[in-house]
């Protein structure tokens, strides 16, 4: 089975906003999302690339990332590997989502 240790979060702060890039495998783009304060919590607006699948993800890391950091966030997604089995498929969303928790929680400190 992959490691897929080539999966890579990059954080670029955009004056009080912040763009998260999140890339492995054949990098690309295949989904945007943005959250941000809205009334009664943080909205989410997201743009997918038709026959990708990272919208699945970028507009819950998006909202995670906002709600925590309390700015607007901009989640920039495209990771490609050919012939993933289910298992695989989710071991990519994992290790994304670890990225995510770890920059969170560095970021926090």
């Amino acid at each position: 089975m992959l490691t897929f240790d080539d999966i890579k979060l990059e954080a670029i702060p955009m004056g009080r906003d912040l763009l998260l890039t999140i890339g492995g495998g054949e990098v690309h783009i295949g989904a945007a999302s943005t959250a941000y304060a809205a009334e009664g919590g943080v909205a989410v607006q997201t743009s997918a690339v038709p026959g990708h699948k990272e919208h699945t993800l970028s507009e819950d890391f998006a909202r995670r990332a906002a709600a925590a950091l309390n700015r607007t966030v901009t989640v920039v997604m495209g990771i490609h590997y050919d012939d993933l089995s289910k298992a695989e498929i989710l071991a990519v969303s994992q290790k994304a989502s670890a990225l995510l928790d770890d920059y969170l929680q560095e970021v926090k400190k």
